[in-house]
Order: structure tokens, then C-alpha cells, then sequence
């Protein structure tokens, strides 16, 4: 029978030492500075130097198996949004608490509903079982090796998922870039392109629900938009842009860039979202897989630069090239296969996506069954 005594009893908390840094008052470096989940940024200056657990207090989730407890090493730095603890050696090993903390559900002990947090009296209190300490090294090794072979599968599985990605997008090039019977044109050259606006925001007339208002969160990985109940009222419209039913859009600003879709309805459009209204002759959804391809992507970036936060004007944007047969019936007809072949893609990548669910599940099954709390005294 295990013994089980409060997380207080058995750690030194080492939180009265560890103090933020605002972002203006840090200098890069190669240590690693620490919050509630992990690694926040990179700083020249260090608190700790020694093996720590550290469990978020603040502004991380608590749930079981989220990872609300991990090991730290070496020099480090933490900021106030995380416990810093130290296990006595004679009572718990690093790995042990660190397993048992992730294998329960954390939420009894959080509390604060505005800013939940898991404060230091309640984290003091949680009970920890405590096999005898041969017995912790003997189950965190078994775990370690079965956690270490399910890891493997994962990663080969998320890269089977980027690989059949990565395949689509140079799919889409191979059907669509250079083809000697196809002709090159400027994105200016297939229609309407704009850059969208957002009416004044002190004006609550400008809002309400008759036109969709889309931003970059709407664009779906599928290629569609997500079309909420936030928008604009007849009279907003009237002071931003609107793109037709069918034009293609693309974030063109800060780490989405690059998203696009094409819109199912009129729908208004923020500063961030380059939009294409193409004519008659052109088919919008070919020019979107072909947006979608990884030469067209490159150039996109290319074009942005190198930024902090990276920006494709409209000039450049309509400057970019694609190519399209002139015929709008073949124009259908390859769009259609990349359709099919981009179903193909997603239907994969769901099924290996399910598969990683199971694995993650297999790990949150095999802790719980060798860290059971009900076998604690």
C-alpha cells in the first residue's frame, strides 16, 4: 500500500524568487525563460540553475493529460505565472510528481473565475501518493520507454500528415504552373482586386448583421469562410469594400499570410484581406488551388519580405502571376481535379489525425493505470 502525503510536505516551493520581465527590458539571449506553459522567449540573465518541476498558475489549462506539469533543467528563468518546485529527494523523484500531476485533473484545486488560478495554498494541498522510491524509478522507467516507442509513432504519423500536404500543393503546381498550352497572366489581369477596410469602430451604426464582415480567423483550412453573426449594417458597407460571391482572398499581413479562400456570398472585408473578383472568362476556384500551390506561396512570402511582420501590398499581390487555359469549360475541368485530389488529401490526413488521437489516448490510459491515485493510503 502506497503512502500519500500534501505536495507541500514533500517540495520546497521556490516561487519567491522568480520575477517577470516586461518584453522592452529583455536582452536575447540563450536561456530559456519560462510561464505557465512552457517557453516564452529567450533572455541573457538566469534565476534557477537546477533540475525544477514547474506547474502553471496562472493562464494554463489544468486538465488531465494537458501537460500542466514539466521538468526544467539547467539555467533558467521564470516568470510569475508558474510554480517553481523543488521535490525533497528522500520523498519524490522529478519524473514521478511530474507524471502524477499530468495523470489528474487539476480543476478541484483552481479557483477564481474572472482569472482562474491554481494558488500556492491549493497547490500545497493536493495529495501525492508516494510508492517507495525504487518503486517510483521502476514505473517512471516503464513509462518512459512506452511513452518513448508511442512518441515515435506520433511523430512519424504528423509527418505522413505534413508529407501528403506538402504533396497536394505540389500537385496543384505540377497541373497548373508553366504549362506551355496554358496563358500567363497578372492577377490585375482576371478582374477586380482590393484591399479591404474597416469602418470606424466608434460608430456602432457601422455594425450589425446584414452583410457578413469577414477577418483572417474566418478562412477555414477548407478553403471556405466562415461566415458569424458578426457583421456589418447597410451603412457600414457602404464605408468599407465589398468582394462578390466567388471572389478569392488571401491574408496578406502578419503570421496567416497567405490563407486563402474563396467567399460563398458578398461579404465586406477587413485591411488585412486582399480580394480577387475575377470576370466571366475565369474560373475563381482554379485560381484559388493555384493560390494554394506551393509556387504560388513562395512568392507570396518572397514578396512580403522578411518582417517581424510580414506584408504583401495590393500592387505586389495583383502583380503575381497565374496561369489558366483560356478555354473557362478545361478551366472547370482542372479545377475539379484538384477538388477531388484535395478530398483525397483531407480524407487521409483525417484518418492519420484520428490515429494520433488514439495514441495520445493509449498514453493517458497507461499513466492513469500505473499512477492510480485509488491505490494511494
Amino acid at each position: 500500500m502506497w503512502s500519500s502525503k500534501p505536495l507541500g510536505d514533500i517540495v520546497d516551493i521556490l516561487d519567491k524568487q522568480r520575477k517577470p520581465i516586461t518584453k522592452k527590458n529583455r536582452v536575447e539571449g540563450n536561456i530559456p525563460y519560462y510561464g505557465a506553459t512552457g517557453v516564452v522567449d529567450w533572455v541573457k540573465d538566469y534565476i534557477f540553475e537546477e533540475k525544477l518541476v514547474l506547474v502553471g498558475e496562472d493562464g494554463a489549462k489544468w486538465d488531465k493529460g494537458d501537460n500542466t506539469a514539466f521538468i526544467v533543467d539547467g539555467k533558467t528563468w521564470v516568470n510569475n505565472h508558474a510554480h517553481v518546485i523543488r521535490p525533497k529527494a528522500n520523498f519524490v523523484t522529478h519524473k514521478w510528481l511530474t507524471y502524477y500531476l499530468t495523470s489528474i485533473d487539476l480543476s478541484p484545486w483552481v479557483t477564481g473565475l474572472t482569472v482562474p488560478k491554481l494558488n500556492q495554498a491549493q497547490l500545497r494541498s493536493i495529495p501525492i501518493p508516494l510508492p517507495p522510491l525504487a518503486e517510483q524509478q521502476r514505473i517512471v522507467a516503464k513509462l518512459d520507454a512506452a511513452f518513448a516507442e508511442i512518441d515515435k509513432a506520433i511523430d512519424a504519423t504528423s509527418l505522413s500528415i505534413e508529407q501528403a500536404k506538402n504533396g497536394l500543393c505540389n500537385l496543384i503546381d505540377e497541373k497548373t504552373s508553366n504549362r506551355n498550352d496554358w496563358k500567363e497572366y497578372k492577377i490585375s489581369d482576371l478582374g477586380l482586386v482590393q484591399t479591404g477596410n474597416t469602418p470606424k469602430t466608434s460608430d456602432k451604426a457601422n455594425y450589425g448583421t446584414d452583410i457578413p464582415f469577414v477577418k483572417p480567423p474566418h478562412f477555414r483550412a477548407n478553403g471556405t469562410i466562415e461566415i458569424g453573426e458578426d457583421g456589418l449594417s447597410l451603412i457600414g458597407a457602404k464605408a468599407s469594400r465589398k468582394a462578390a460571391a466567388k471572389s478569392v482572398m488571401m491574408v496578406c499581413i502578419g503570421a496567416t499570410i497567405g490563407k486563402v479562400a474563396v467567399s460563398s456570398e458578398d461579404v465586406c472585408f477587413n485591411q488585412q484581406i486582399n480580394a480577387l473578383s475575377t470576370t466571366k472568362d475565369y474560373d475563381a476556384e482554379l485560381i484559388y488551388w493555384q493560390m494554394r500551390g506551393s509556387r504560388f506561396q513562395r512568392e507570396v512570402r518572397e514578396k512580403a519580405g522578411q518582417a517581424t511582420l510580414p506584408i504583401i501590398s495590393k500592387a505586389k499581390w495583383a502583380s503575381l502571376n497565374i496561369f489558366l487555359p483560356s478555354n473557362i469549360d478545361e478551366q472547370i475541368q482542372i479545377r475539379n481535379q484538384l477538388r477531388a485530389l484535395s478530398n483525397q488529401t483531407d480524407n487521409y490526413c483525417t484518418m492519420k489525425s484520428k490515429k494520433i488521437q488514439q495514441l495520445e489516448s493509449l498514453k493517458s490510459a497507461i499513466l492513469t493505470q500505473e499512477i492510480n491515485p485509488s491505490e494511494a493510503a
